[in-house]
C-alpha cells in the first residue's frame, strides 16, 4: 500500500476502529489515574473504581433493554459470556437447537458437549442469504429440546433473524433461549428481545465502539446459571462458597477497570449521537457498496435485504480466493477488509463458499462515501472492468454530526 494512501478501515464486524475519543480518554483515565480495583477496598480511589463499574453495568443494562442492572454480568468477552451461559444451564440428556448461521463462539462449545455425550445437538439450516426460517426451527423441535441458541444476525452476511419469533418458540415450549447479539448490539435496539429472550450476550468492541476484553451477559430473573469460573469476587470472602447474588456469582476475578470505563463511555457516546442515526449511516454506505459491487461482472454478493441489520457486505470475486482479494483491496485502495470463513463453520455450505470463503466489509460511524466508492473502484481495477460497466454507489445522507 502506498504510504500516502489513506487507511480505509472496514473490518467493523470484527472490531470497531477508530474508537471515539471519549472512549479512549475514559480508558486512559482508569488505567493512569484511578489506581484501584473495583470491589476491593474503601479508599477514595477504590470508591471511584466502584463507581466506574456501577456506571458500566447501568449502561450495559440500557443497551440490552433497560433490564435490572443486577441481572447483567460483565465478563471478559462475548465468547466467555456465551460459554458461561451454555455451560451454566445445560444438563446431561438435553437436546439443544442451534443454526447453520451461527458463530463458532456458540457452535464450538455445543459441539464439544455433543462429542462428549452430554447433549444431542440439532443444527437447523439457513438459506443462501443466511436466513433461518422459524418454521424450520419449530419442525426440528423434540420432546427433549431444552435450549435454543442462535445469532441475532449473521456475522458473514449481516442477515437479521426473527429473534422474537424464535425466542417465542422456546418460551412456549419451556426451553431456554440464548441470543448472540454480537452483530446487533449498537445497531439494532435490543429492547424488544429483552422481553422474550432468556439470555442476551453482546461484545462491547464491535458496533458499540468500546474496548476489547469486556462483554454484556444479561440473564432473565428466575434463571440462575451455574458459575463457569470460581474464585475471588471481593464479596463474601470469608467463605469458600461463591456468592448467591447473580453478579457476584458470575464475576470471579479482578475486573478490567479500563474496559469497564470504556464500556460506559461508549454507550454514552452512542446515546449522545443517536444509535439509530449511526445505524442508518452505516446501512446507507453498505447499500451503496452492495449496489456497486453487484453491477460488476463476476462479483457475487451475499445476503438478502438487510431488514435493518448490521451494515455488512460479503462478496466473492470469480477466479480469486477471498484472501487474495483482501490483500489486493489493501494494496490498491488501502481498504482493510477480512477474508475467509469468519469463524462461522457451517454457513458457507449454504452460501456455496465452502472453498475460499468470502470477503467481508462493514461500515462504521466514521466511514464515508469515499470508503464505499473505494471498495467498488478497487474491485473494478482487480477484475479489469471499466467504471462504465458499473453503477456507481449512490451518495448516503449528509455528513453526520459526529464526523463534522
Amino acid at each position: 500500500m502506498d504510504a500516502e494512501q489513506p487507511r480505509r478501515y472496514l473490518d467493523h464486524p470484527a472490531t470497531s476502529w477508530p474508537k471515539p475519543t471519549p472512549v479512549i480518554e475514559a480508558v486512559v483515565h482508569a488505567l493512569r489515574d484511578v489506581g484501584a480495583a473495583a470491589g476491593r477496598g474503601t479508599s477514595r480511589a477504590s470508591r471511584e473504581a466502584d463507581g466506574i463499574r456501577a456506571a458500566a453495568r447501568t449502561a450495559a443494562a440500557r443497551i440490552v433493554g433497560a433490564v435490572d442492572p443486577q441481572r447483567v454480568a460483565l465478563p471478559g468477552g462475548a465468547t466467555l459470556a456465551l460459554n458461561m451461559a451454555i455451560h451454566g444451564f445445560v444438563e446431561p440428556g438435553w437436546n439443544v437447537i442451534a443454526t447453520a448461521a451461527d458463530h463458532n463462539a456458540t457452535l464450538r462449545p455445543l459441539h464439544w458437549l455433543e462429542q462428549r455425550g452430554v447433549i444431542s445437538l440439532t443444527i437447523v439450516p439457513c438459506d443462501a442469504a443466511g436466513w433461518v426460517d422459524p418454521r424450520d426451527v419449530a419442525a426440528a423441535w423434540r420432546p427433549d429440546t431444552r435450549m435454543l441458541v442462535f445469532s441475532h444476525a449473521s456475522n458473514v452476511t449481516g442477515t437479521l433473524q426473527d429473534a422474537e419469533t424464535l425466542s417465542g418458540l422456546a418460551r412456549d415450549r419451556g426451553a431456554i433461549s440464548i441470543l448472540d447479539a454480537a452483530q446487533t448490539a449498537g445497531i439494532v435496539p435490543l429492547g424488544e428481545q429483552s422481553g422474550s429472550v432468556d439470555v442476551i450476550v453482546a461484545p462491547v468492541h464491535k458496533w458499540l465502539q468500546g474496548p476489547e476484553g469486556i462483554a454484556i451477559l444479561s440473564v432473565r430473573a428466575g434463571l440462575e446459571p451455574r458459575p463457569l469460573v470460581q474464585g475471588g469476587t471481593g464479596s463474601g470472602s470469608d467463605t469458600l462458597a461463591m456468592p448467591e447474588q447473580f453478579v457476584g456469582r458470575m464475576e470471579a476475578g479482578t475486573p478490567d477497570l479500563g474496559a469497564l470505563a470504556g464500556l460506559a463511555a461508549s454507550v454514552a457516546w452512542m446515546e449522545a449521537h443517536d444509535q439509530g442515526a449511526i445505524a442508518t449511516h452505516g446501512r446507507a454506505l453498505a447499500a451503496a457498496c452492495r449496489a456497486g459491487l453487484g453491477a460488476i461482472p463476476g462479483v457475487r454478493t451475499f445476503g438478502a435485504a438487510q431488514r435493518e441489520g448490521p451494515p455488512i457486505v460479503a462478496f466473492a470475486v470469480e477466479g480469486y480466493d477471498s484472501s487474495e482479494v483482501a490483500v489486493l483491496l489493501e494494496q490498491v485502495a488501502g481498504v482493510q477488509a477480512r477474508a475467509g470463513f469468519h469463524c462461522a463453520a457451517l454457513i458457507h455450505r449454504q452460501l456455496g463458499t465452502a472453498i475460499g470463503g468470502v470477503v467481508r466489509v462493514g461500515f462504521g460511524p466514521f466511514n464515508t462515501t469515499d470508503d464505499a466508492r473505494s471498495v467498488v473502484a478497487a474491485i473494478l481495477a482487480i477484475t479489469g472492468h471499466a467504471p462504465a460497466n458499473c453503477i456507481p454507489p449512490p451518495n448516503p445522507p449528509q455528513v453526520p454530526s459526529w464526523q463534522a
